[in-house]
């Protein structure tokens, strides 16, 4: 992440900290795989279900908010925050998601030390969640790439295939891929499988009263009160649920 952090000297644009984030999950669960104890076939299965996850996301970011992309407009706010110490500010905010990367590590981890021979129930349950998940959160991006791609969508509310049902799909998959973890740490016999909750309620804290839905909502609010106002009236923020009448 430190090197990261010149690279984003050039660039100015610190979406490269998110992408950083994604790519560096991945590498350090493999890295577990092969170091940690825990039945081998177990181990190699979930750092595959995190490098499948981060790299996707870490891609989809790539291409979406930083490859000739403008900054996001949440990192452009944080510059004029940081004034004349943005330096220093940018170099410590790099080191936060360094400890992001290991903090959200310890669920998987967490699971691959697991001794029993695969695969318990509850292993193929969490599999069976972190698919759902996964691919609802892929499907998700791409419906909303897909829609701000036409040009007649310009400065309109995406309420296409899973938009429809939530305000943020996006985020409540995200949120849901973590408990995956949860699921498969429940056929550990060492009974650490609480250690996995970091990663739920971590990242839902996060999405739900940090950096996702409020700062989301405040910009949409600002591009396009009107629509998104009435949008809020009749969908689900986070549960997809059907639209309420208006």
């Amino acid at each position: 992440m430190a090197v990261l952090c010149l690279i984003e000297r050039r660039l100015q644009n610190l979406s490269i900290a998110d992408v950083g984030w994604c790519y560096g999950l991945a590498l350090v669960v493999w890295w577990y795989a092969s170091a940690a104890p825990g039945e081998p076939s177990r181990r190699w299965l979930v750092a595959l279900m995190v490098f499948l996850y981060a790299i996707r996301l870490g891609t989809h970011i790539l291409f979406d908010r930083l490859w000739h992309k403008p900054e996001d407009g949440r990192y452009r706010a944080l510059r004029v925050r940081w004034g004349e110490q943005g330096s220093t500010n940018r170099f410590w905010y790099f080191q936060l998601q360094a400890a992001a990367i290991a903090w959200f590590s310890l669920p998987p981890l967490v699971v691959m030390q697991n001794p029993y021979p695969p695969f318990h129930l509850w292993d193929l349950l969490g599999f069976l969640l972190w698919g759902v998940a996964v691919t609802g959160e892929a499907v998700a991006d791409w419906q909303l790439a897909a829609f701000r791609r036409q040009p007649w969508n310009k400065d309109r509310v995406c309420r296409d295939g899973l938009w429809y049902y939530s305000r943020h799909p996006n985020y409540f998959f995200e949120w849901l891929h973590w408990w995956s973890y949860v699921v498969m740490a429940l056929a550990s016999p060492l009974g650490n499988w609480g250690v996995t909750l970091i990663g739920p309620l971590t990242m839902g804290w996060a999405l739900l009263k940090v950096t996702g839905i409020p700062w989301t909502e405040t910009q949409t609010m600002t591009s396009r009160a009107a629509e998104y106002a009435a949008y809020r009236r009749t969908t689900n923020a986070f549960i997809p649920w059907f639209p309420r009448r208006p």
